[in-house]
């Protein structure tokens, strides 16, 4: 129940961080009103912020979970890509929500995301332990 709460927490992390940065994007005028198209640059603008909370919605996955904290990452990166080609399926004959290439490239990023953020973690935790045996 762990592994499924550790999951469940990086990917509610990355949703809310998403969710509420697009909506300040379109309150202050960055993004344009809803269902008004994008540019591809404000496509690319919202590509690296999703990555960064990719990551850090991974590093919380390994933060959280009771072992295997890469194994547990990655689950939760796989189940963003699976998520991802759900949306790319469900949006790819809607020219009006946004270009082809965004939904791919959050596919293509689900996995190398929730590896950089287990590895983030995993070598702050290896710091860590070094630094406490060596004061010990």
């Amino acid at each position: 129940m762990r592994s499924f709460g550790a999951i469940l927490g990086g990917f509610v992390v990355v949703v809310i961080l998403s969710v509420a940065t697009d909506a300040v994007m379109h309150v202050t005028g960055v993004f344009p009103t809803i269902g008004v198209l994008m540019t591809d640059g404000l496509f690319s603008l919202a590509t690296v912020y999703r990555t960064i909370y990719g990551i850090f919605g991974s590093y919380v996955t390994a933060r959280l979970a009771p072992n295997r904290p890469m194994e547990h990452a990655l689950a939760g990166g796989g189940f963003g890509a699976v998520v991802a080609t759900i949306g790319a399926i469900v949006t790819w004959n809607q020219p009006q929500l946004g270009p082809h290439w965004y939904p791919v490239i959050l596919i293509v990023l689900a996995l190398p995301s929730a590896w950089a953020g287990a590895k983030l973690y995993t070598r702050r935790e290896r710091q860590t332990w070094s630094s406490a045996k060596t004061n010990s």
